[in-house]
């Protein structure tokens, strides 16, 4: 650091006090321990119900991401009316319901009524009163089974391909050139035609 002109000296003032300005992370173990006993106290709250709730499988946006499978928001009305599951009926046995999302494909929809079908052959209602059950609770030996508090994994995205050799066909296939050639033909599609009609 240089000195120039007639300016006054620095005082730098490197006895601050620093320690008062330290970020410590000792209660850290602490913390974990506390959210596991939060965890396990919702757990037990919760009874017998699902720990999470159940949602839709749909896909992620934009090229880059549309590859892969996640969790949405909710079902659609139509999904649910396809699995035969009422609108209060779904959001009473923990399934997420989203008025706002549309079906866009066939095989998606497919997809998610399947998802809530496999839920609700799994599905066991507890009577709320033991002694009194209503119409849609589950029978007393579908009560009596053991039950699994995990909500259906989503869909594996792709099956995997079993080994093959590859055949003369695909060996002698020029993929880029055919893209290309796809490519120019739609861009030019519309040219050509008016040149025909000339």
């Amino acid at each position: 650091m240089g000195f120039a002109h007639n300016n006054v000296l620095h005082a730098n003032h490197f006895r601050k006090d620093w320690q008062r300005r330290v970020r410590t992370w000792f209660d850290q173990p602490g913390r974990k321990l506390r959210r596991r006993t939060a965890r396990k106290t919702k757990a037990a709250a919760l009874g017998v119900r699902p720990l999470n709730l159940l949602r839709p499988a749909v896909r992620g946006q934009t090229v880059r991401y549309n590859r892969k499978l996640r969790e949405g928001r909710g079902f659609t009305f139509g999904e649910l009316k396809e699995a035969g599951i009422g609108k209060k009926e779904a959001r009473s046995v923990g399934i997420v319901v989203d008025h706002r999302r549309r079906n866009l494909s066939e095989e998606g929809k497919k997809l998610n009524v399947d998802r809530l079908k496999a839920y609700k052959a799994k599905l066991v209602v507890f009577p709320r009163k033991a002694g009194k059950p209503k119409k849609g609770d589950s029978s007393p030996e579908d009560l009596k089974a053991a039950t699994i508090r995990t909500v259906p994994a989503l869909p594996d995205t792709y099956v995997a391909e079993a080994p093959r050799k590859i055949t003369d066909d695909e060996r002698s296939f020029e993929a880029y050139k055919t893209l290309r050639t796809a490519r120019a033909n739609a861009r030019y599609e519309g040219a050509r035609k008016a040149r025909q009609a000339k």
